[in-house]
């Protein structure tokens, strides 16, 4: 059984969504409810923390080496050294109970992520894309906590968790333009193993996700809709998950607080740490950057 390491001391309240920012050797995460991107540098274990003012769902790294990010108030720019937000439209200015979620970008360069009611309890979200021009389409409605994305390596389709379902769907995906069709359910995740949270995918195609009140994450061949295998945590609330390191072989995992009582707190002292599984046995692929 692989060991699991705590990368650093700090504990975020939710965190979510890393990406492993190979240029610089950072790997980077959200804590969404405070508002903060954290960035920790494996090589000198240093820790820059950006306050972004407002909760922060998701972020990519732009083609300068910036932020693109979804956060309660929109889309927006985020500079690296200032901090400095620069809004780019609010789709849902609207729906003042909703926030963003997860997001990731596609193969193609937009960023693409989905909002939830606040309350978690209705199918108010949507997931969105933002293009490389800055406009926004809608891509699915009726969410309820939208979570995890991936596409495939021959970017041919697209993989999405919203987490009270239970599953995984697929969608054809259409790299030109970033249109998705055909949605079908392609894993069914067993109620007692936790709920579908954030997603990533290895070299081989497999998906890795993570179980909020599941205590692990797994990984599952999409194409059979079976299990493989699992890593077990020392945390109940598994937010998300993504591969780093120089080989891309390290797994990096996020976890959360919220939703502890004080007693699951004393039990899960290191809920809402960032762990990593070093040299995993696996080895994912390079995280795409928002090319607009």
């Amino acid at each position: 059984m692989k060991s699991v390491e705590v990368v650093c001391d700090h504990i975020s309240e939710l965190g979510e969504g890393p990406i492993w920012d190979e240029a610089r050797g950072l790997i980077c995460w959200v804590d969404i409810l405070n508002g903060h991107i954290h960035e920790w540098a494996t090589e000198n274990k240093t820790m820059n923390t950006i306050n972004v003012g407002q909760m922060i769902g998701a972020m990519a790294v732009t083609a300068d080496g910036n932020y693109v990010a979804a956060v309660h108030n929109g889309f927006v720019f985020i500079d690296r050294k200032t901090g400095t937000l620069n809004v780019i439209a609010n789709p849902e200015e609207h729906l003042p109970e909703n926030r963003f979620n997860d997001g990731k970008c596609d193969p193609a360069g937009r960023f693409w992520a989905g909002t939830m009611p606040l309350s978690e309890d209705k199918p108010s979200g949507s997931l969105y894309v933002l293009n490389k021009d800055r406009s926004i389409e809608k891509r699915e409605n009726n969410v309820t906590i939208s979570n995890g994305l991936a596409w495939d390596l021959k970017e041919k389709a697209f993989y999405y968790i919203d987490t009270p379902t239970l599953e995984v769907v697929q969608y054809n995906y259409e790299m030109a333009t970033g249109a998705i069709a055909d949605k079908r359910t392609i894993i069914r995740i067993p109620k007692e193993a936790g709920f579908p949270d954030g997603m990533t995918i290895d070299s081989e195609g497999m998906l890795w996700i993570a179980h909020w009140g599941g205590w692990q994450v797994t990984r599952w061949n999409p194409k059979t809709g079976k299990q493989l295998t699992s890593f077990k945590l020392p945390v109940s609330n598994i937010t998300s998950c993504t591969f780093g390191g120089e080989k891309l072989n390290d797994l990096y995992i996020t976890s959360a607080r919220k939703g502890l009582n004080n007693e699951k707190l004393m039990q899960q002292p290191l809920a809402g740490s960032l762990f990593v599984i070093r040299n995993c046995g696996y080895v994912g692929v390079a995280a795409n950057k928002f090319m607009g």
